[in-house]
């Protein structure tokens, strides 16, 4: 009870004047976090997933927990799962589409419920045993630290608590529980660190656990003293613009740890701690180089590295504007069209956001469509010169994920009006006799 009030009041929690939504499977953790909460008179209701993965036993256990939520007056809430379906649909595990349905779930119902906080009864042993299983798969500070006392509405109270001190609390108050016959097999990993890999460090040192609760604090406070000096560095390094991420290649290879640096960022992004050492290596030498993880690409550009969500614009892209048109919203794309007599000729250019072109020599309906390997125009400002926009790009500098994004507004007739936010042709510009001006302006989505 005191390691628990203790880490509670630690952490700035507020369990009396807030709602709690406790996960209860009806195993010892779980009862002991009930009875805690129930001890210390703290708001709360009970929530309860049956996965059906072991028939009869599923049953009771939901039957089990609604008598410990009613007999403590807290409110209870169940729901059951195809978990193995679901994970047979989407190719994952059976413990990993378990987690991720009951976590969607607690949220959802957290929501509905108006329940402050989601609170698990993971303790210290569990945090131990994930610190080693992640480093077998290989990981850094923020994967050894072990399980995090709080993310989002998420708290875990009973963090530093032992499986031993767990054991005792539910002897000394004659608490009945469930057990899963499944926890005592050694075919999952977590179970194989549990039964045969703790006992052993337990033989070097039986307070191993103990031990665990302080460095976790210290690795913890090492990582958000990390994060806080990486965020600052972060200021100078990165911007977005146009809905791509820019890293400044010089700013990254004169600061120290540059992969470790990287990878702070490009995880974010699904990429893999292999693939920043690759991109690391690339920095000084090569451009045009591209690197893909499951949900971004990164270019490798002249000077920055360039990130853009995988399913951005590409392959075929068109939209028709008709002239009673007042805004077009698609993608992350929104224009808007505004006759207007307000134009300042001196004005007219230094915004590549926004044209004014002659509606005399407009032929509806317009279009919006990607570039195309030949288009060509007069672009403004060069002397009614011809340009391929190939070649313009080229003069521009601008990289390839910019190129492979611009889009045209196309003129009935098939004319290029305007590559947007680059440049507007000649031939569209405003004469000093036009009876009818019309502003596009690209705005920010």
């Amino acid at each position: 009870m005191d390691s628990f009030l203790t880490f509670i009041n630690q952490q700035g929690w507020d369990l009396n004047g807030k709602k709690s939504l406790l996960t209860v499977s009806g195993g010892i953790d779980s009862v002991v976090l009930a009875h805690l909460f129930h001890e210390n008179k703290f708001k709360a209701g009970i929530a309860h997933c049956n996965f059906k993965l072991r028939g009869e036993e599923s049953e009771t256990d939901a039957h089990f927990v609604r008598e410990i939520a009613n007999h403590y007056g807290f409110e209870f809430f169940s729901t059951s799962f195809e978990t193995k379906s679901v994970a047979k649909e989407k190719g994952v595990s059976t413990q990993m589409a378990a987690r991720e349905l009951r976590y969607k779930w607690f949220e959802n119902l957290r929501q509905a419920e108006q329940y402050d906080w989601i609170v698990t009864a993971h303790h210290n042993s569990d945090s131990l045993e994930t610190a080693i299983l992640n480093l077998t798969r290989g990981t850094g500070l923020s994967g050894i630290k072990g399980i995090m006392p709080r993310v989002n509405a998420i708290i875990r109270p009973m963090l530093r608590m032992t499986k031993e001190e767990i054991l005792k609390y539910a002897a000394d108050h004659a608490l009945q529980w469930r057990e899963d016959k499944s926890n005592s097999s050694v075919d999952y990993k977590r179970n194989r660190v549990r039964h045969q890999i703790i006992p052993v460090l337990k033989k070097l040192n039986p307070s191993v656990e103990e031990t665990f609760i302080n460095t976790s604090e210290r690795l913890l406070a090492s990582d958000n003293l990390l994060k806080e000096l990486l965020e600052s560095w972060k200021q100078g390094a990165i911007h977005s613009e146009s809905g791509l991420v820019y890293i400044d290649k010089r700013h990254l290879l004169n600061s120290s740890e540059p992969a470790l640096r990287l990878w702070t960022v490009l995880q974010d992004y699904k990429f893999t701690y292999p693939q920043v050492k690759s991109i690391c290596t690339a920095l000084k030498g090569t451009v045009g180089k591209t690197l893909h993880s499951m949900s971004h690409d990164l270019l490798i550009d002249r000077d920055y590295l360039i990130l853009r969500p995988s399913s951005d614009l590409r392959g075929k892209y068109e939209i028709e504007v008709f002239e009673s048109d007042l805004s077009i919203v698609a993608d992350h794309l929104l224009l808007s069209f505004e006759e207007t007599s307000d134009i300042r000729r001196s004005e007219l250019g230094k915004d590549k956001a926004i044209i004014f072109i002659d509606t005399e020599k407009l032929k509806w309906p317009l279009k919006i469509r990607k570039w195309q390997t030949g288009d060509s125009f007069f672009p403004f400002g060069m002397g009614g010169k011809r340009k391929k926009l190939s070649d313009l790009f080229n003069d521009l500098k601008i990289n390839r994920y910019q190129k492979e994004e611009s889009l045209v507004l196309v003129n009935g007739n098939g004319d290029i009006i305007w590559v947007l936010g680059i440049r507007m042709d000649e031939r569209f510009k405003v004469p000093e006799t036009a009876s009818k001006v019309l502003k596009i302006a690209l705005l920010d989505k």
